[in-house]
C-alpha cells in the first residue's frame, strides 16, 4: 500500500468529514464561493513554496511511497491535493463546530444561510 498512503490519508480525511456536509447541512460546497476565497490564497502560497523548495533541493519525495505522478516543477499530484483536501476538510470541521454550537465565527448565521 505504500503508493496509495498518501491518497488513502487524504481520501479518509474526506469520507470522515463528508457526512458533516450531508447529516448537518453545513452547505461548504453550496457556498463554493466562500470556500474558493478560503482555499484558493492557502492553495497559491503553499504550492509556489513547495516549488521553491523542490527547486533548491530542499525537499524531495519518495517515488515508492507517492504514485510518482509528478506535476510541472516535479510536485507530486498527491501534494497538490493535500493543499486542497485539508483545508477543505478544516472548513468542514470549522462549519460543523459553528452549526452544533451557535458560534457566529465572525460573520452571522443568516448570511450564511443565503449561499453567498
Amino acid at each position: 500500500m505504500g503508493q496509495l498512503t498518501y491518497l488513502a490519508l487524504l481520501a479518509g480525511c474526506l469520507v470522515v468529514t463528508a457526512p458533516l456536509e450531508l447529516l448537518l447541512r453545513v452547505r461548504v460546497y453550496a457556498r463554493w464561493r466562500r470556500l474558493l476565497v478560503a482555499v484558493a490564497p492557502e492553495f497559491a502560497v503553499f504550492v509556489v513554496w513547495v516549488l521553491y523548495a523542490i527547486a533548491q533541493g530542499h525537499w524531495d519525495y519518495s517515488d515508492r511511497l507517492t504514485l510518482g505522478v509528478r506535476l510541472p516543477g516535479g510536485i507530486p499530484v498527491e501534494e497538490v491535493l493535500f493543499f486542497l483536501v485539508v483545508p477543505l476538510c478544516s472548513v468542514l470541521a470549522l462549519e460543523a463546530v459553528r452549526k452544533v454550537t451557535g458560534w457566529d465565527a465572525g460573520y452571522p448565521a443568516e448570511e450564511a444561510g443565503t449561499g453567498r
